[in-house]
């Protein structure tokens, strides 16, 4: 009775018995790695976690209350972190188009061109933000234009690669049915593949605008401009009660973006 209810059991199991196995192998892994580096990074702390949480108490106290009489003067570097946004989001959105077109396997059917673009692509993404904005401001100075700069360039590699996969799932039939009919390379682009990714791609603009903004931010400690530059002065300066109303403002800035953002998707969707 026993063997036929293992017998039953195994047949009703969703994974075998091997999947199990490597399942709960990979698990043990992955859970050793973490309790081992959680040694490993309290070694090299001054006090333990026991100590980081007392040294976190004291600097988070230095921060309260926060000193909103700094806000009008806020205005302008708040404003300027959300041009940059804007600006290099733009431009990310309008050179994603023929990238994404051309590193997408369907629709460039001529393969060196296909694994060039793709190169291109993974050599941008591997370069990040931060390091764009240091180049940048060596080469053009403290300002928004490198940040402008390497917002674009960041937002770009992670632009085309989600609109190319999205081109690369798309239907075919209706652009081979406009093919057939004799429409152009631009009439097939534009009557059959943009209508299919345009809800897409307008979320993804939104998503890579939201993280432009979080992005800008750091940036700031660099040179690149913004709030971020405003930042680091006051955390520079140890006017921590400023630094917390810069902090908060960003919150709010990062909520309220956030929640239009969400909005217009689920317009779209």
């Amino acid at each position: 009775m026993t063997k036929e209810k293992k017998t039953i059991d195994s047949k009703l199991s969703i994974y075998p018995a091997k999947t199990k196995k490597q399942i709960t192998i990979i698990f043990a892994a992955v859970l050793g790695m973490y309790l081992f580096s959680m040694f490993w990074t309290q070694r090299d702390m001054a006090g333990g976690f026991g100590g980081a949480l007392g040294n976190m108490y004291r600097v988070i106290e230095k921060f309260f209350p926060p000193n909103f009489a700094v806000l009008p003067a806020l205005v302008d570097p708040i404003a300027e972190t959300i041009h940059m946004a804007i600006i290099a989001t733009t431009i990310a959105t309008i050179l994603t188009v023929p990238l994404a077109i051309l590193s997408a396997q369907n629709v460039t059917t001529f393969k060196p061109l296909y694994y060039l673009t793709r190169t291109f692509l993974n050599l941008l993404r591997t370069i990040p933000d931060l390091v764009l904005a240091v180049i940048f401001v060596g080469l053009f100075g403290i300002g928004v234009f490198p940040g402008i700069l390497a917002l674009a360039v960041f937002s770009l590699g992670i632009l085309a690669k989600l609109i190319g996969e999205t081109i690369e799932s798309v239907d075919m039939n209706p652009m081979e049915a406009m093919r057939a009919s004799g429409g152009n390379v631009f009439q097939v682009i534009w009557y059959a593949l943009i209508p299919q990714i345009l809800p897409q791609f307008t979320s993804f603009v939104l998503y890579v605008f939201e993280i432009n903004i979080r992005a800008s931010v750091v940036l700031g400690y660099v040179g690149a401009g913004g709030i971020g530059l405003i930042l680091n002065q006051q955390l520079g300066f140890y006017n921590y009660p400023n630094a917390m109303a810069v902090i908060i403002v960003i919150f709010v800035v990062v909520i309220a973006i956030e929640y239009v953002s969400n909005k217009i998707r689920e317009a779209l969707i």
